[in-house]
């Protein structure tokens, strides 16, 4: 299994990023992706969680309303587009997938918002 997050950058407040997190070695279609983030001094945090086919969605209540969670199984690939984008969001943010019974992750991508 292998995740590739990229996208991640300096943005400023209100500002907008999108993640793609590229997918391979196990059946995309068949599982639930999620993204997670991890700031300095704090808990990882689930942000969001797409059910296989796309039709359910769920998000942590920090972000709700400005992150959309989606992906394309053509392309095995799940995006988190965020926007109005806040100190707060910054953090390193992962992809996760569960296959097997096991967590996969990607390596990360740092996202910042500075003024």
């Amino acid at each position: 299994v292998r995740l590739v997050e990229s996208g991640g950058g300096l943005v400023q407040p209100g500002g907008s990023l999108r993640l793609p997190c590229a997918a391979s070695g196990f059946t995309f279609s068949w599982s639930d992706m999620s993204w997670y983030r991890h700031a300095p001094g704090k808990e990882r945090e689930l942000v969001a969680t797409i059910s296989p086919a796309g039709r359910t969605t769920n998000y942590a209540d920090s972000v709700k309303g400005r992150f959309t969670i989606s992906r394309d199984n053509a392309k095995n690939t799940v995006y988190l587009q965020m926007n109005s984008l806040k100190f707060e969001d910054t953090a390193v943010y992962y992809c996760n997938a569960r296959w097997g019974g096991l967590d996969y992750w990607g390596q990360g991508t740092q996202v910042t918002v500075s003024s």
